[in-house]
């Protein structure tokens, strides 16, 4: 049941991953790949978040599943590592070595950032109280 419930996330990830992409890449242009920087970015600080919020003292309780479902499956399919790897070779192969370096140091920088960001801002909500 487990993979199933990976797989059902991984493809509403993928398709969230598709669309987001998508939607930035045709506001900010195509040359440098900012609609995976963004979903990197977005999928980062989303992860962190429910990290903290689903922790055994955190203020959602999650099971395994649930937790391996959207963590796993729809913030592992949203989430596009791949694709990055891949980008920054083409722009390697194309010569671009500077938008290569670019995406790297950006998009390190950016997701360890926003998943930081993510977690403290759930720990924060976390010990607050009310329901």
């Amino acid at each position: 049941m487990t993979y199933l419930l990976v797989a059902l996330g991984s493809a509403i990830g993928g398709a969230a991953r598709y669309w987001c992409s998508g939607f930035v890449a045709q506001r900010a242009g195509e040359v440098f790949p900012w609609g995976t920087l963004a979903v990197n970015v977005i999928g980062s600080f989303v992860i962190g978040a429910l990290a903290a919020m689903s922790e055994p003292d955190g203020r959602w309780y999650l099971g395994s599943e649930a937790r391996q479902f959207l963590m796993i499956g729809v913030l592992g399919g949203f989430t596009t590592f791949s694709s990055f790897s891949l980008q920054t070779l083409n722009l390697l192969r194309d010569g671009e070595w500077g938008y290569a370096a670019a995406n790297v140091a950006v998009s390190l920088a950016a997701c360890l950032i926003a998943v930081w960001l993510g977690f403290a801002a759930a720990a924060h909500f976390n010990q607050l109280r009310g329901p």
